[in-house]
């Protein structure tokens, strides 16, 4: 075996940890979406009230109700849901599935990239258009950017590897 094999081996080797970690957390940071965007959409669904902190700029009834709130008679709640359902599946089954294996940091940061932006539209909706802020929105907002630098890490990771 070369030296540039042992090497190129060697790397791969130590990269895995590093991985696994990213995974992890990635899993963890879905889950805290889902739970997230599960509690937003049941809201949406049953039409129970919200529970808001409302004082200041922080009033989730505006924000909920607003003609932003759907995406073409969407609740955006659903499609946050459904976003890190999808993400949650392919990261559990990526060393399942052999197509999976070789594509899902591409297609998790894909996923993420496009929530992220969307994300950050919201946010502006919220401050500029809206400007009401919904405490449940920001933390599904924060999620889904520590789980973009994440997804982003283990695509440059797998990449390299």
């Amino acid at each position: 075996m070369s030296t540039a094999q042992t090497k190129h081996q060697e790397s791969v080797i130590a990269a895995k940890p590093a991985m696994d970690t990213l995974r992890i957390l990635s899993l963890v940071l879905i889950a805290v979406g889902i739970v997230i965007s599960g509690y937003l959409s049941y809201v949406k669904l049953t039409n129970v009230a919200m529970v808001c902190v409302e004082s200041g700029a922080f009033n989730c009834e505006v924000v909920q109700n607003s003609a932003y709130s759907r995406l073409f008679g969407i609740p955006i709640a659903w499609l946050g849901l459904a976003t890190y359902l999808v993400m949650g599946a392919i990261i559990l089954l990526e060393k399942r599935v052999a197509f999976l294996r070789e594509y899902s940091a591409i297609m998790v940061f894909g996923i993420n990239l496009f929530g992220w932006l969307f994300s950050m539209w919201l946010v502006y909706v919220q401050v500029v258009l809206l400007k009401a802020l919904c405490p449940w929105c920001l933390s599904h907002e924060v999620v889904i950017t520590i789980l973009f630098v994440i997804s982003g890490l283990r695509l440059r990771r797998s990449l390299s590897a």
